[in-house]
């Protein structure tokens, strides 16, 4: 399946969102822990920038810690970069096809529409999520070891509340709208959004 249009049509989407926010806004912590919603919009320009080079010495720098990496890796751009400046690179960037080394299509979707959430629940805006990517990202999550689910959701039942789609296995039952459940398993805390149960 081609999952660029969804990938384009979210970064277009998003990137319109981003050109209302204030300059206070961008010093805002999104959901990403120390991470600012300046810092999660210059992450998001990365996945069309990282080369392989790039990516094997962030990876050596950090000692092999990824999340030290894309950290470090977005802090770098942010201080490099206006909000208006990656709003630009992120939107001419908006169709491109290259993503970030090791990683899948489906991993560069997910990352647009998490992240989307990562900056707008933050300002108390919950920005719509189409169903039909939100569910392909959840399955991908749910069975990539890069997002931990599969330990975080062990024995847990996920049920969607706003289309017909279910997974896993437990007696635990997590009811909630399929963003939220995508957000819950890519480690957000129920607590930092609504509609989560």
């Amino acid at each position: 399946m081609d999952y660029y249009p969804w990938i384009e049509a979210e970064r277009r989407d998003l990137a319109d969102f981003l050109d209302s926010l204030t300059a206070p806004e961008w010093r805002i912590q999104s959901l990403c822990p120390g991470w600012t919603l300046h810092d999660v919009l210059a992450h998001l320009t990365t996945s069309t920038r990282t080369t392989w080079p790039m990516f094997l010495r962030g990876v050596l720098r950090a000692r092999g810690n990824l999340d030290r990496m894309e950290a470090e890796i977005a802090r770098a751009r942010a201080a490099r970069h206006t909000p208006a400046e990656l709003i630009a690179q992120f939107r001419e960037t908006a169709a491109s096809t290259r993503r970030s080394p090791g990683s899948k299509p489906l991993d560069t979707l997910t990352d647009a529409l998490v992240h989307g959430q990562d900056i707008s629940i933050p300002l108390n805006h919950r920005r719509p999520m189409p169903l039909a990517p939100a569910r392909a990202a959840l399955d991908h999550v749910l069975t990539s070891p890069f997002y931990g689910a599969r330990k975080r959701l062990r024995n847990t039942r996920l049920v969607a509340t706003d289309t017909n789609w279910s997974a896993g296995t437990g007696s635990n039952l997590l009811q909630a709208p399929i963003a939220d459940l995508l957000l819950i398993a890519t480690g957000r805390e129920v607590r930092q959004f609504s509609g989560g149960s």
